[in-house]
């Protein structure tokens, strides 16, 4: 069978620096085919060559056995590829239909939009996919997974023979995934070819038959997905040996198998005025305690307190170094405190500055000699933290904002190793990142745990605390309500003592 399209020898390089070379892509009529790779692997910048938004210095395209070389995004959807990003291109204050047909209107004799015709032919498509809405009505009055939809069916209404979903499922909760999956098989059942692009490798094998994964722009595998593991395609994407990297997993850091040592923190009937009511936790040296409970259950907010972002109303914190406590967070960090925050954009890094200026910014103080920066100590401690951590750049001096998403929290995290702390809060510290940069992260910690270094851990992915926390205390609306011990938590357990915990706040 011919492939709808073959990219062979695919080269690009910015300012010298190549991006992807000798890159190859092969999708099958009907076929649903992951791309996949950390970030900086070379995955957007082919699907932008591919779509019309870069253009390749040299290489092969076609597509439906014709050569294809768009010079922009509309000649790519007039050849019948469209695209559905993370960040979706549509107009909320416009309607249903309008978002659908948008650029390609359907006109009457006199040259106006028929909007009768219009809103049919919008509602034909999603009923297609199940979906039965009021297409005259503003799309922002629906949700994230309709506008997510009316995206599909905008490529749809182009006669698409390829879509390329980029991070479809990134707003969606399950229900709305299960949802998304039934429109993909939808385009497969129809003979629709679907480029698939996700950080979540459970998906695909929801929903995938093959996947490319690329590695620092090159493509170095394609496997059949039902032949696939999660841990191999990891290998495949980090250039790893599969043992290597199940022994060196985050499956080693729980379990309650460490031995841990003296009382690092010690936090007792927290409140403060951010939903914090009644929160205690202990973290020991070498020790990884999870904080779990849902979306605003006062994770974020115990953590704030213990940092002394936030004042205490009531309670306590005290730490080794400080056993009456702290009173601002340059005082927590001068105790050995580190704090890597959830909102890596808003309150993480310094956009504009380097990545020198944003790993040293907590350290500056340490860093004076004579009433100025010792600009060569610190260069050293920097170059020292973009060895360790495997962060990938074109320079120290490089803005921040020019990085992947997984490296920038990288250098986060090297802001506060680079303190060699005590304790580490790490709030949701894999966030955002894909599965490569994930399991470096989660290794990384594994490493300072044993060196001694304790951590406290927020993550919303319960399998991140289950694998990873030797306690987990569970929170509800912002008062720790009961404590799991490893071995022995599984994601079930853990799940059911947030209900638990839910349905006796209720009762």
């Amino acid at each position: 069978m011919q492939p709808l399209l073959r990219m062979q020898g695919i080269n690009k390089s910015f300012a010298g620096v190549a991006a992807l070379t000798s890159a190859e892509l092969e999708i099958a009529p009907g076929e649903v085919h992951a791309v996949i790779g950390q970030n900086g692997a070379g995955k957007s910048t082919l699907i932008k060559i591919l779509t019309g938004v870069y253009r390749k210095d040299s290489g092969d395209i076609e597509f439906e056995g014709n050569p294809l070389n768009a010079q922009s995004p509309r000649e790519a959807q007039d050849a019948g590829i469209a695209t559905i990003y993370q960040e979706l291109s549509l107009v909320p204050l416009r309607s249903v239909t309008e978002n659908v047909i948008m650029g390609y209107e359907p006109r009457n004799k006199l040259g106006l939009v028929d909007w009768k015709a219009a809103h049919t032919r919008s509602r034909e498509i999603l009923a297609g996919f199940g979906i039965t809405i009021d297409v005259t009505q503003p799309l922002g009055s629906y949700s994230t997974a309709i506008q997510q939809l009316t995206a599909i069916a905008r490529a749809v209404s182009l006669n698409a023979r390829l879509v390329i979903m980029d991070e479809p499922t990134s707003s969606l909760d399950d229900r709305e995934v299960e949802t998304l999956f039934g429109v993909v098989r939808a385009l497969k059942d129809k003979g629709v070819s679907v480029i698939y692009i996700s950080h979540f490798l459970d998906e695909l094998f929801h929903i995938c038959d093959r996947a490319t994964i690329m590695r620092d722009g090159q493509t170095v595998a394609v496997r059949e997905i039902a032949e696939s593991t999660k841990l191999s395609l990891i290998a495949d994407m980090l250039g790893r040996d599969p043992e290597e990297i199940a022994a060196a997993g985050m499956t080693d850091l729980g379990g309650g198998v460490r031995e841990t040592g003296e009382l690092l923190l010690e936090a007792k009937d927290l409140k403060t005025d951010r939903n914090l009511r009644d929160v205690s936790v202990s973290v020991h040296k070498g020790e990884i305690v999870g904080l779990g409970g849902l979306l605003g259950s006062g994770r974020t907010e115990a953590a704030r307190a213990i940092f002394a972002m936030d004042k205490l109303r009531n309670g306590f914190v005290r730490t080794t170094a400080r056993p009456n406590g702290f009173s601002d967070p340059a005082d927590a960090i001068r105790s050995g405190i580190g704090f890597l925050t959830e909102d890596r954009k808003a309150e993480g890094i310094v956009p504009e500055m380097t990545v020198r200026e944003n790993m040293t910014l907590a350290l500056l103080p340490k860093l004076i000699k004579n009433g100025a920066i010792d600009r060569e100590r610190e260069t050293e401690i920097v170059e020292k933290f973009v060895k360790a951590l495997g962060i990938k750049l074109a320079s120290i001096e490089q803005p921040i904002r020019e990085l992947s998403g997984g490296n920038q929290q990288k250098v986060l995290l090297a802001r506060w190793l680079a303190l060699e702390p005590d304790l580490l809060i790490l709030d949701e510290p894999t966030r955002g990142v894909d599965v490569g940069a994930k399991f470096e992260i989660q290794s990384i910690i594994r490493e300072y745990v044993e060196k001694g270094v304790g951590v406290l851990l927020i993550s919303s992915e319960f399998e991140e605390l289950v694998e990873g926390a030797d306690r987990i205390v569970v929170l509800q609306e912002g008062t720790s309500v009961t404590e799991l011990q490893n071995p022995g938590i599984t994601e079930e357990s853990l799940i059911g003592a947030i209900a638990q915990s839910h349905d006796g706040a209720t009762a």
